[in-house]
């Protein structure tokens, strides 16, 4: 039983949060800048038996509940995930795909989950270059050519399956967002926020419209029931025939339809052959540390170590937190491993990565010796090292710890604020436009500034390169720290920034969270900054040879920390609805 202090702050707590993309920013994405609460204002909130921390509160409470119940972690981010689709439809829909690392305590294991989006068996490098060969933005950004086949059904049911307590059957996890999907929920918090300016992208398409409409032809809005019939049918497939109750059959086919009524090429087939991955995940360590984080195809996990083995070199705790001599070191060596990430990285099954080699301290000593504490390297006098691919706005994260030991930090996208804004007709389900996450052409920039190589190209059956970073930080074999964010490119500095806050500076994780944020991604050559940093700081960095640029965007770490009393959630305060919820 909960104790009587824990019931008052845990009941059904729980973080929602945002996330975006690096594009420049729209009128659908619009948002007051970022304010940092004042020091001593933000709070952890305690669980002494587990929590869930989510963007989307109804979701989290869902999961909140497989945890009283009995569920273990993965049980609770199975159901978390699935009611996402339904509460959540712009970033949680099983329209996309993802990636979940998982710490087993009951197995003594360390696994990462692949579960991203596939190009399907038709798509060729040039699928994306206009007639005159170069990249044509809105075949990969805005039509049927840049959905990629969904993942998320595959990778939920594939966790369940060889990590789940076992008692619970998918169909039992399912039962709640069949419910929401049916039975409808009241919109509010992110979706009022954003649904209204990205409307007009949805109504292109009659399916759509007909989901997101009120009755005389506008946005629904605050307040509004959202009922989806055709998900609640889609989510009842899949709960009596399990994944093939979406990649075959009648589900499959009314997705094959939709995509190829609105021009792309996924077909039955594709669906039918898509499988997700379990991988080992990339492993580093940090101050006595060690850190589980994701594989390619995400870059995550990659640009994450080598980020910090750089700066394990430095005494960043003699510097103050937030000081320009700490952020200038921070700018640097982020700047030197996202050069690495468009260089080598890629779609593990067609690209031969240097992993060993990037993630190698001796690499991260050759690195650092480039860097001096004063002056900024130019991003172009690190074009030896390489340069970076994209990724999209679309994407949530949530972390979930249980009493006996065992994590899981999910993320999972559609790349674009709900897509490609295709509702397939007669399922519900809202689709991706996650190829627009390869490259292009050679040494093209995507939507979010990041800059690409041949090792991203697009190419049948292969999965484009990620940001997504789920991390889990060990100490002595068990989880301290469970973090991830969505926000494109800016997942891995996010992720960064709170690791460092929490080791370097033993923030507590709250304000380790809501702490100002900045990115660099090396190209473009600029320091994107959130609002909270003194003007004295910027200034420094500025005469250090930084070009600062507001704003950074919206980022969101939903994160945990682990410790001997219990679980500490943490609330990202940039998203209206932020909770967290534990029991």
């Amino acid at each position: 039983m909960m104790s009587s202090l824990s019931t008052r702050r845990t009941i059904f707590a729980i973080i929602a949060t945002l996330a975006f993309g690096l594009a420049p920013t729209t009128a659908q994405d619009a948002r007051q800048a970022y304010v940092p609460p004042a020091p001593g204002t933000v709070h952890a909130v305690h669980a002494e038996h587990g929590m869930v921390v989510a963007q989307e509160k109804i979701s989290a409470q869902v999961g909140a509940d497989i945890l009283r119940r009995g569920g273990n972690a993965v049980d609770a981010a199975v159901a978390t995930g699935f009611a996402m689709a339904v509460t959540y439809p712009r970033a949680g829909n099983i329209g996309g795909g993802g990636f979940m690392v998982i710490h087993s305590a009951e197995r003594n294991e360390d696994v990462a989950i692949d579960y991203r989006e596939t190009a399907p068996a038709a798509t060729t490098p040039q699928i994306f270059l206009g007639a005159d060969g170069k990249p044509d933005a809105a075949k990969s950004r805005d039509s049927a050519l840049g959905i990629g086949v969904p993942g998320t059904v595959a990778g939920l049911a594939l966790a369940l399956e060889k990590y789940g307590s076992g008692q619970f059957t998918l169909a039992q996890l399912l039962e709640p967002a069949i419910a929401l999907a049916r039975d409808g929920f009241v919109i509010g918090d992110d979706i009022a926020d954003t649904l209204p300016g990205w409307y007009p992208r949805l109504a292109r398409w009659p399916s759509s419209a007909k989901l997101f409409s009120r009755p005389d032809g506008t946005s629904l809005r605050e307040g509004d029931r959202m009922v989806q019939g055709d998900l609640a049918e889609t989510l009842s497939a899949i709960a009596i025939q399990g994944p093939r109750g979406f990649y075959e059959g009648a589900v499959a086919d009314k997705l094959a339809k939709a995509v190829s009524d609105a021009g792309g090429i996924m077909t039955p087939a594709d669906l039918k052959s898509y499988q997700a991955v379990i991988r080992a995940p990339v492993r580093g360590s940090y101050r006595g540390y060690d850190l589980v984080s994701m594989p390619l195809p995400s870059s995550g996990g990659i640009v994450l170590v080598e980020t910090l083995n750089i700066l394990e070199g430095f005494q960043l705790a003699d510097l103050k937190q937030g000081s320009a001599a700490s952020l200038h070191l921070l700018i640097e060596a982020m700047k030197r491993a996202y050069a690495d990430r468009a260089r080598y990285l890629g779609d593990p099954a067609f690209v031969n990565a240097p992993i060993e080699v990037l993630t190698a301290k001796e690499y991260a000593d050759k690195l650092r010796a480039g860097i001096t504490t004063d002056r900024a390297t130019p991003s172009n006098a690190l074009t030896a090292a390489a340069a970076s691919p994209r990724e999209g706005s679309n994407t949530t994260h949530y972390s979930v710890v249980d009493s006996r030991g065992n994590a899981v930090s999910n993320t999972t996208t559609l790349n674009f604020s709900y897509g490609v804004g295709l509702v397939a007709d007669g399922t519900g389900v809202l689709l991706n436009n996650e190829l627009d996450d390869f490259t292009a052409a050679v040494g093209a920039s995507n939507a979010y500034g990041l800059v690409g190589y041949e090792a991203n190209l697009p190419g049948p059956g292969k999965r484009p390169l990620s940001s997504m970073s789920p991390t889990i930080v060990l100490k002595g074999g068990k989880p301290v720290l469970v973090t991830g964010s969505p926000g494109g490119s800016r997942i891995i500095s996010t992720v960064l920034q709170v690791i460092v806050n929490v080791l370097d500076y033993r923030m507590d994780v709250a304000e380790a969270v809501a702490a100002p944020r900045l990115h660099h991604q090396w190209l473009p050559d600029e320091v994107r900054v959130e609002r909270g940093f003194s003007d004295d700081v910027l200034s420094a960095l500025k005469a250090a040879g930084h070009v600062v640029v507001a704003p950074m965007g919206q980022t969101s770490a939903n994160s945990i920390a682990v410790t001997p009393v219990g679980a500490l959630g943490a609330p990202d305060p940039r998203t209206r609805g932020a909770e967290a919820a534990g029991q």
